[in-house]
């Protein structure tokens, strides 16, 4: 029997790399933001859905979902966030569902998920594994990776889950303040604990 898994951790903590090392590894990666930008892709339900809450202003000329415009909106409005996650939460979750039932028997599937910890799922996981950081951290990679202000990236953090949310979530942490080398000796560590499960 497949084991479920919810990874998760905040912007900017390395959640990515660790999905790859996982998938790298023989995991069957689910990516919700992947999935969350295929549900509003152009002609999709979905994005008409966000129109018809949202109004025009969020498409660009060619039609497309005009993000900046749409995280100005959301961002700055936790009301209008939670609207546009009633429409995108439960198409992406659905679309998980399918590739998870595609999945082998055994297989360690793993869902990546940035808001986990916001959206209430985590006991539906066998394992949930959170990538953690100290929010100095995060910050300082916002602004020297993604070249966001500092301002801009705590205001972003605030508006995730706290790292303690997060953590009390966890069958497992995954520490990546340390090298490459070191982050994938504990993913690796953590992945046979995880077949271990199935």
């Amino acid at each position: 029997m497949s084991v479920r898994v919810g990874l998760t951790g905040g912007i900017a903590s390395g959640k990515s790399t660790v999905s790859a090392i996982l998938a790298d590894l023989g995991a069957v990666v689910v990516d919700a933001d992947l999935l969350a930008r295929e549900v509003v892709a152009r002609g999709t339900a979905g994005l008409a859905a966000v129109v018809a809450e949202f109004g025009g202003s969020v498409l660009t000329p060619h039609g497309d979902l005009d993000r900046p415009a749409m995280g100005a909106i959301v961002f700055a409005d936790p009301a209008a966030r939670k609207r546009l996650e009633a429409i995108i939460h439960p198409l992406v979750h659905q679309r998980g569902a399918e590739l998870e039932a595609q999945a082998p028997a055994d297989a360690v599937v793993v869902h990546d998920i940035p808001l986990l910890a916001e959206g209430g799922r985590a006991g539906s996981f066998d394992a949930v594994v959170v990538v953690d950081v100290p929010t100095q951290v995060q910050v300082e990679r916002m602004v020297r990776d993604r070249g966001w202000s500092r301002q801009d990236a705590e205001a972003r953090i605030a508006a995730q889950a706290s790292r303690e949310d997060r953590l009390a979530l966890a069958t497992h942490v995954i520490d990546n303040t340390g090298s490459l080398e070191e982050l994938r000796a504990r993913v690796e560590e953590v992945y046979a604990d995880l077949l271990a499960l199935a």
